[in-house]
């Protein structure tokens, strides 16, 4: 049967479905009159992805729904715009967050620093007291941070012969209800940058590295620590 033909050359020939798409209305009527010669064609009932296909199924994609959440993000909202998350219903608590960076100066202004002999003055100090002050700073830095009440914060920097470089540390610390990490990773890039513009006079390849979150405790999630 011509009808049985198609339907089988559907099933082998379904990547050129769709290029014969305009010959649909024709096959429709020509079937009509092989049916009123032959009898009712089988039921496609059984034309299942693992033994064939019909001429008029074709895949299609259906796109996630909106209302879905991307990856738990929690500054999307429902409709996919940012959002600054609402904290209201959540408890207070300690909250601790620890990161660090690290300034490769090289050794010519490594040694300028480690001399205390920088144009600009005392390098650690100035350093340490603007990543202090950017901690403080962060929520009119990053649009979606809340402006919260810091209880605490502290940044080390430390000059590290090995590699000719500065590291630094920075903690951060609240009671509230959101945590701090980004203070904590404000302070470390915030006083790395200040390294950098104290020592660029004497050398323009001064690297800021590895800006990240060591340690950080409180808060639904608990209490978390980078793998050494």
């Amino acid at each position: 049967m011509l009808f049985m033909f198609l339907r089988r050359s559907a099933v082998t020939f379904h990547p050129l479905i769709r290029y014969f798409s305009t010959f649909e209305n024709s096959i429709a009527e020509l079937n009509k009159e092989m049916e009123s010669v032959f009898g009712e064609p089988p039921s496609n009932s059984n034309l299942s992805p693992t033994n064939g296909i019909s001429v008029a199924q074709e895949p299609h994609f259906i796109p996630p729904r909106t209302g879905e959440n991307v990856q738990g993000l929690t500054h999307i909202s429902s409709s996919g715009e940012a959002q600054m998350v609402d904290i209201s219903s959540k408890e207070s608590s300690k909250r601790v967050a620890i990161a660090s960076s690290k300034v490769i100066l090289g050794k010519k202004v490594f040694d300028l620093v480690s001399a205390n002999q920088i144009a600009k003055g005392d390098v650690l100090s100035v350093a340490r007291i603007a990543g202090i002050s950017g901690a403080k700073q962060t929520s009119n830095l990053i649009p979606l941070c809340h402006n919260i009440s810091l209880s605490h914060v502290r940044v080390d920097l430390t000059l590290n012969e090995k590699d000719f470089s500065v590291e630094i540390e920075g903690e951060a610390a609240t009671t509230g209800k959101t945590g701090v990490e980004m203070e904590a990773m404000m302070a470390v890039t915030i006083a790395g940058l200040t390294v950098y513009d104290m020592c660029k006079a004497a050398s323009k390849d001064i690297r800021i590295m590895d800006v990240r979150l060591e340690h950080k405790i409180g808060g639904k999630s608990g209490e978390w620590s980078r793998m050494k």
